[in-house]
């Protein structure tokens, strides 16, 4: 079969996802699979590959990755349950005071979505927002733009929240590559996106507390925990894993200082350090039963199993275009191609995103089609931390109506479709911009 034919079967196979998503409404995860299936075969595999291919993507990449989201995942609900975002929010507040209460917004989503998900988050956080509005009588999106760029970022950008995680996994970047990087991206793409274009659109737009938001103060039934605490808790796991990464620069391969800190700064031994933690430290320790315990912890696995899943589909897909040849034929093609990698790997994950609107969805497919062609086009080490800030940039950007996300602020903030895009919107590209331009400043310097 021809090189032609079968890159034209690849690209009937992305139109075809996009399609069985955005028309036909099928679930992400059946319609990787089933593409996936429709490419192994259109390309000529022998149908017994196929299934193999299959099998072996899925697990290869959910045997790491189900477990690391599983276990951020309760690594979260226990800092929620116990009030732990509430304290990082509120201490933040009172030390930075009102006047600066922009940027207190910004570094507390910044910081509560290294452990929690984006949505909860926010609604966590948004009746603090709520009530300084009522006290200030500022448009609400001088508070809210920056508390929403600080989560966005960091669900964009820093493991251990899934999206990066999974591209991570995908293209096989070290953890704390990603991590480092996502840092020196995120600051700015959170300064920009949040305190600085909240200050300018809440003065175009003035926004109140939408009257079908009746929010009351919420009480915790145990004393929340302090500060110290908590910031301490959610660092551990990264501290771990960036040891790790400082290891492998400064110690020799074999060493026994190296290998202690490769194996306790692996992200799964870290994350089941940090979670044994919070279950003694917020559970047992403040009040709770092991009983009660377990089930948060239960309760916390049930909104990660379509992540895990999406995930691994992407894992088949990425595995049906090496086994068929058509990851070298792309890759060939990719690096004769004049635009720089992380800006092609941003283009593809944006692409996806304003087709079909899941940032998970986005990041997945643009892994999976960037990750057989980098070693053709010689990005290795740090360099493919870069590719996974440049693929969560992209599947960031240019959220709109077909994004939850876009109705999600849109209903808490009573916000009409038009306004929504002024504000979400416009957030969310800045984040991936900046993100962009981050990634190609640092790839000058090890790409």
């Amino acid at each position: 079969m021809s090189n032609t034919v079968l890159i034209l079967v690849a690209l009937a196979g992305i139109f075809g996802l996009l399609y069985l998503v955005i028309r036909a409404k099928l679930h992400a995860f059946v319609t990787i699979l089933l593409v996936s299936l429709l490419v192994g075969i259109g390309t000529g595999m022998p149908l017994e590959n196929v299934l193999e291919s299959i099998e072996r993507g899925m697990g290869g990449t959910l045997g790491f990755v189900a477990i690391v989201v599983g276990l951020g995942a309760m690594f979260g609900k226990m800092l929620e349950i116990s009030g732990g975002v509430e304290r990082l929010a509120s201490t933040l507040l009172d030390k930075f005071g009102e006047d600066k209460a922009q940027w207190a917004f910004g570094i507390a989503g910044f910081l509560v979505a290294i452990p929690v998900f984006f949505d909860v988050g926010f609604i966590i956080l948004v009746p603090i927002v709520y009530g300084l509005q009522k006290k200030t009588g500022r448009s609400l999106l001088y508070y809210g733009i920056p508390l929403l760029a600080g989560l966005a970022v960091t669900h964009a950008y820093i493991p251990p929240t899934p999206g990066p995680i999974a591209v991570a996994d995908l293209v096989g970047a070290d953890l704390g590559w990603v991590i480092l990087f996502g840092v020196i991206a995120g600051i700015p793409s959170m300064i920009a996106a949040g305190p600085l274009f909240g200050k300018f659109i809440a003065g175009k737009i003035d926004v109140g507390i939408p009257e079908y938001m009746n929010f009351d103060d919420k009480e915790w039934d145990k004393e929340l925990p302090s500060f110290g605490l908590i910031a301490s808790i959610i660092l551990i796991p990264l501290a771990l894993i960036l040891t790790n990464t400082l290891s492998t620069v400064l110690f020799a391969e074999g060493s026994t200082i190296r290998n202690i800190t490769t194996f306790i700064g692996n992200p799964i031994v870290a994350l089941i350090f940090a979670t044994l933690i919070t279950f003694r430290v917020l559970g047992t320790k403040r009040g709770y039963s092991r009983k009660e315990v377990q089930d948060i912890a239960t309760k916390a696995l049930e909104p990660v199993g379509i992540i895990i899943l999406v995930t691994g589909a992407g894992g088949v897909f990425k595995e049906i275009l090496i086994d068929s040849g058509v990851a070298d034929i792309l890759g060939e093609q990719m690096a004769a191609s004049p635009l720089p990698p992380i800006l092609l790997a941003f283009l593809i994950a944006a692409v996806v995103r304003i087709a079909q609107g899941s940032a998970t969805v986005s990041m997945v497919t643009a892994a999976g089609l960037m990750s057989p062609i980098l070693p053709v086009m010689g990005i290795e080490g740090p360099g493919l931390a870069l590719i996974v800030i440049a693929i969560a940039g992209g599947a960031t950007a240019f959220s709109h109506v077909n994004d939850s996300g876009f109705w999600l602020v849109s209903r808490y903030f009573g916000l009409d479709e038009k306004d929504t895009l002024k504000t979400w919107t416009v957030m969310e590209t800045i984040i991936g911009l900046v993100g962009l331009v981050m990634a190609m400043l640092i790839g000058l310097f090890i790409i």
